[in-house]
């Protein structure tokens, strides 16, 4: 890499936290015009480096250079006049606004005094023509999908006119088709000089986008090359330290009876006579587009919102579930896909949101036994391997993988039957995802049963003893794992 190549190049670069220090003299540089894949486990420093690049923390130690000059970004307004710009994973809109005033927050276009909306509205349909979104800019942003959202922080971060854009799991949200024409506005930005900085855990979408990787381990530099010189086993080997010879950790079950039967459930406007059984032991997974009804069916399941139709039936039972409430009595945990809104309290500590589901077991005349709460939560947290430094850090300071680690362990100290888990292992590094798809697996051989929500097919493939497949809230297809393959499953996801 030549030197009038490079736009970005930061330096040794150091950051400690109260005497710790979590990145150890890092170099990272980026060239004009590529995709540059930041790579590396929850926890290795690469959201650490990248708030240094954004003016959201100062370094300890280091230098940037930017465009060959050094350049000293103390506020993220320093970062985004120096064409610095950043799409976090996780979303930050002002929901009650409409798609326009999200996409020119603090950049707003006045006539006089007042607020230009109509020109707002203008520009964002120019920025969106361009990379063929079809949002309405006057709809308010909670009228939208994850998804659809996902794609407004792209046309944001693009609107800007920045040089370095950094894009922390841009696909996690998104569907087939949208991360088709993701790949494609990246390609178009980078024929434009723009340079992409790319944290992704999707190891073949790094492949599909990237022209560089470098590698963090443990707040150190691994190492970096070129795209070609890596293939899949080396770049998991430097992220993890170890190779990884079994990604899904998935042993044969002998199954035992019928522990939860679902017969013609529907939910007005949101899905329509669906039929299951899952047995004990079983892995049970729901594949299908996003939209596609999966969501509503298990949070239906977990008493989150009401049935218009159908039964449920637990043990051989009929059971009428009115509540998360009914559902944990009735030996149901429900992980969801969202951890930072729904799954944890983040400003609550790790003892705190382990033992939140389960109170009542630690209480003696209303009131907690904090040796009893503790003992608990240490218990859980080590069978589930959280990392952290003590039971009393805040859950909102740990990596993405001991966040779910922690929602885990949570349900898993209320001693449930049947597991229902919303996209487990979204925006989770590698080494996270194997140890989660261990405690999957060894749940169900104790005789319990998972239903498990994925966009992932890889993981859907692997853990799934049986594959029930949905396409616009109706169950299309249902696969014994031994034929199940992705081609039928995209087929059924399409309604073909």
């Amino acid at each position: 890499m030549s030197e009038n190549e490079r736009i970005l190049e930061m330096r040794d670069i150091v950051k400690e936290f109260s005497g710790v220090r979590v990145l150890d003299r890092v170099s990272f540089a980026l060239r004009r015009g590529t995709v540059h894949a930041l790579m590396g486990e929850n926890g290795a420093g690469k959201s650490t480096l990248m708030k240094i690049l954004c003016g959201i923390y100062a370094k300890t130690e280091g230098e940037i250079l930017l465009r060959g000059a050094p350049a000293e970004i103390q506020t993220p307004t320093d970062a985004k006049a120096l064409g610095v710009a950043m799409i976090h994973q996780e979303l930050s809109a002002f929901h009650a606004l409409t798609v326009s005033a999200n996409m020119f927050m603090n950049r707003e276009f006045m006539k006089g005094p007042v607020i230009d909306e109509a020109r707002m509205v203008s520009e964002t349909d120019k920025v969106f023509s361009d990379l063929g979104i079809r949002i309405d800019p006057k709809a308010k942003m909670e009228t939208l999908s994850v998804a659809e959202m996902q794609l407004v922080e792209i046309a944001k971060a693009v609107s800007t006119d920045a040089d370095i854009i950094i894009m922390d799991e841009p696909t996690s949200a998104l569907t087939e088709a949208e991360v088709r024409k993701l790949y494609e506005t990246v390609e178009d930005l980078k024929s434009r000089g723009k340079s992409i900085i790319y944290i992704s855990h999707k190891i073949e979408e790094i492949f599909a986008i990237a022209d560089e990787i470098t590698v963090l381990r443990d707040g150190s530099l691994v190492g970096h090359d070129e795209i070609g010189a890596f293939d899949k086993d080396r770049l998991i080997s430097m992220m993890v330290g170890r190779t990884l010879s079994q990604q899904f950790h998935k042993t044969r079950h002998t199954f035992g009876d019928v522990m939860l039967k679902v017969e013609g459930l529907s939910r007005e406007h949101a899905f329509e006579n669906v039929s299951f059984e899952v047995r004990a032991g079983e892995v049970f997974g729901l594949a299908g587009l996003i939209g596609a009804g999966r969501t509503e069916v298990v949070e239906t399941l977990f008493g989150l919102a009401k049935k218009s139709a159908g039964t449920v039936s637990l043990y051989g039972a009929p059971v009428e579930i009115n509540s998360p409430g009914d559902a944990i009595h009735s030996g149901i945990a429900f992980v969801s896909e969202d951890r930072k809104n729904v799954g944890l309290n983040l400003v609550g500590s790790v003892k705190e949101n382990i033992t939140l589901a389960n109170l009542k077991k630690y209480c003696r005349l209303g009131v907690i036994n904090a040796r009893e709460e503790r003992a608990a939560s240490d218990a859980q947290a080590e069978k589930l391997s959280v990392k952290a430094n003590s039971r009393d850090t805040l859950a909102m300071y740990l990596s993405g993988g001991n966040q779910q680690k922690v929602i885990l362990a949570r349900w898993m100290s209320t001693t449930p039957r049947i597991l229902i888990l919303d996209e487990p292992t979204k925006g989770i590094d590698v080494g996270a995802k194997a140890e989660i798809y261990r405690l999957i697996d060894e749940f169900a051989a104790e005789g319990n049963c998972v239903i498990m929500v994925s966009s992932e097919m890889p993981e859907v493939l692997g853990m799934s003893d049986r594959i029930a497949v949905m396409h616009e809230g109706r169950m299309t297809a249902v696969f014994d794992r031994d034929e199940a393959t992705q081609e039928k499953i995209l087929a059924a996801a399409a309604g073909i």
